[in-house]
């Protein structure tokens, strides 16, 4: 119904996708003209009358829209029921009660679909991961194609620093890939070409260090790379799948306010036809039953009730914009109130998202100021992203600079780096590189290494000559405010704070013993990542999603209330969360969460008395106790009310 809704929207906004939203200020602005000429001026009855008929005209246009539409279908909503008030206090004279319903409808209506248009984005930014063409081995000879043409088992060559085209296995060359853009990995993945490709196991079973995905980034070095994987199979085009398939389903909201309509309408309807036929059945004059039928339905035309959700959630989204978060509609602003656990990427959300040197250690008789000098010699000749953060951390730790005393840089893929320092051989990288070389890995460098890889570190061997000379790390660090911000979220009950990243157990971990998370769960894929999703969702039923990559959108997309990390994230992910931390701090997250409880008990307040107001007329003016004046002014107080106390959370502030 609302993909329908939209549909109708968008073939009647001639002024542009806010068409909808004009009419309502316009509704407004001629609806405020009427008034003050009614009742601050001296001019003909007929400029006020004209300014009410106006704001009815853009008040009314999308609402008698959408209520044509249904009528047919005889359904029967809230749309239908305030243009028949509308109508009704037109027809005995209350034009501007009238006005001021269909204004205050039609904007929450208007802020409604304009939201529904903001959906789409997030499929079409997905769909721009991918490069559209591929360069493909055909005959001996390269041709570009488009990636849609692609068929398995073609071969395509990927060209240094730039996107890979398709799921498949490398055959030829070596490289260092970025798959943050899939997996959420912080730091490049070194991938080989595949001994054998006669027999190859499934996709699935396939050896990940010679796989690759569409959409990650080649690293310095060319790739000939099998695919194994159509197009509309690839691993985005997953992501694309799963986020339009959750992006369509309704809310419960959305069903409890249809199932409100389906019953609440009818009634009033038939109520308001029986009481123009009173003088039947008492003794009064046809013109008196109308008059009370009108003024029941203009008592119970649900103005204060039909505001009381968007005015405190515009009032919610407004405060939130102060401190440079973004909310999405009423859904996410209600939901989050109710959410005791929280899922964490961890890459970018709760780290700072780039790996940091954190230990240079000697070893036999090295001091440490030579090993670093010898580090930053031979890291700063190497291309690859960790031996840039490497040196870039020596020269700013450590205030050195390169003597440029090293040479003959060689990538051992796989493995690490050899190079000739000083005329001597330097290796820099794994146990296997050493033992390749012949040299002894002693057991205490061994414990040494086993306890920092513990921590979630990634390390290095550091050998010159024959000896092993130091041990260096990195690792992505964690935020400094996610500690702090854990804890409070414990405080506000939050019960349960999962950790879902794509690097390795031992770094999810470690993660998540210093920043205090009481779960964290490793080497997950994007759609490893929405089936912990739905397993959290079966056990907790609503669960907040916070992540700021690509591919945390599927996941983000399945969860009760997704946050996006600002600064940081992608815009598929910024286009699919409902809230968005746009001044990239996780420190706002207590801040929005305490937001969205204080605006769910405002809402339940004005819903208490919307409900209240109309329950208490809705009898007297059945008995004809009180007159047309008395309910507009109780109805109006009560949209007043409603609104001021909406207003209250212009002024929040965290306990």
């Amino acid at each position: 119904m609302e993909q329908k809704h939209l549909e109708t929207h968008q073939h009647y906004n001639f002024l542009g996708k806010k068409t909808e939203l004009y009419f309502a200020v316009f509704c407004g602005l001629f609806l405020m003209l009427g008034f003050l000429a009614a009742h601050f001026t001296d001019a003909s009855s007929i400029w006020s009358l004209l300014g009410y008929v106006i704001s009815y005209f853009f008040g009314g246009f999308f609402i008698s829209i959408e209520a044509s539409k249904k009528l047919p279908n005889g359904e029967f909503d809230i749309d239908f029921l305030m243009i028949a008030a509308a109508v009704g206090a037109a027809y005995i004279g209350s034009w501007a009660e009238g006005a001021l319903l269909l204004f205050l409808f039609s904007l929450g209506h208007a802020l409604e679909h304009y939201a529904l248009n903001k959906a789409k984005k997030s499929i079409e930014a997905l769909g721009n991961l991918t490069p559209k063409t591929a360069l493909i081995k055909r005959n001996g000879k390269l041709q570009e194609v488009l990636i849609e043409s692609l068929k398995i088992n073609d071969i395509i060559v990927v060209k240094p620093n730039s996107k890979i085209a398709a799921d498949g296995v490398i055959i030829s060359g070596s490289s260092s890939i970025n798959q943050a853009p899939i997996t959420g990995e912080s730091i490049p993945i070194d991938k080989s070409c595949i001994a054998n490709t006669d027999y190859l196991p499934e996709f699935k079973h396939i050896d990940k260090s010679h796989i690759v995905f569409a959409g990650t980034i080649n690293g310095d070095s060319s790739l000939d790379v099998l695919v194994l994987k159509l197009s509309e199979d690839s691993t985005v085009s997953r992501l694309v799948k799963m986020v339009s398939e959750v992006e369509t389903q309704k809310s419960p909201t959305q069903r409890l306010t249809k199932k409100f309509e389906k019953w609440y309408v009818p009634i009033v309807i038939i109520l308001v036809v029986l009481l123009c036929f009173a003088f039947l059945i008492i003794d009064e004059s046809f013109d008196t039953s109308l008059y009370r039928a009108i003024t029941v339905l203009v008592a119970a035309s649900p103005c204060a009730l039909a505001i009381s959700t968007p005015s405190a959630v515009l009032s919610g989204i407004a405060r939130a914009a102060q401190k440079g978060v973004l909310i999405k509609g009423g859904r996410a602003l209600e939901d989050l109130g109710e959410i005791t656990t929280i899922a964490f990427d961890k890459t970018g959300t709760l780290t700072e998202g780039k790996p940091k040197l954190t230990n240079i250690i000697p070893f036999n008789g090295f001091d440490f100021e030579p090993l670093a000098q010898l580090v930053l010699e031979v890291e700063s000749l190497s291309n690859h992203p960790l031996a840039k953060a490497i040196s870039n951390d020596i020269k700013l730790k450590y205030h050195l600079e390169s003597q440029n005393t090293a040479s003959n840089v060689n990538a051992i893929q796989g493995k690490g780096i050899q190079a000739t320092y000083n005329h001597t051989i330097v290796l820099i990288g794994n146990v296997k590189l050493m033992e390749d070389a012949g040299i002894k890995v002693d057991k205490p460098i061994i414990s040494k290494m086993e306890e920092l890889l513990s921590h979630g570190q990634t390390v290095m061997l550091v050998a010159l000559k024959d000896k092993i000379v130091g041990v260096i790390s990195v690792m992505d660090l964690p935020r400094k405010t996610a500690a702090s911000t854990l804890k409070r979220l414990l405080k506000m009950g939050i019960k349960h704070m999962v950790m879902l990243t794509g690097d390795h157990q031992n770094v999810g971990d470690a993660i998540a013993k210093q920043i205090g998370l009481t779960q964290a769960k490793g080497n997950l894929l994007p759609e490893d990542k929405v089936a912990a999703i739905k397993e959290l969702i079966i056990r907790d039923k609503k669960i907040a999603m916070v992540g700021d990559g690509v591919n945390d959108a599927p996941a983000m997309a399945l969860s009760t209330v997704s946050v996006a990390m600002g600064a940081a994230g992608s815009d598929v992910a910024l286009e699919t969360a409902d809230v968005a931390l746009m001044s990239d701090k996780i420190e706002n997250l207590p801040f929005v969460i305490g937001l969205s409880r204080a605006s769910k008990r405002i809402i339940t307040q004005n819903i208490f008395i919307s409900l209240g107001v109309v329950a208490v007329l809705m009898p007297v003016t059945i008995l004809g106790l009180t007159n047309i004046g008395i309910a507009v002014a109780f109805h109006e107080g009560s949209t007043i009310v409603v609104v001021l106390n909406a207003l209250r959370l212009l002024r929040y502030k965290i306990d």
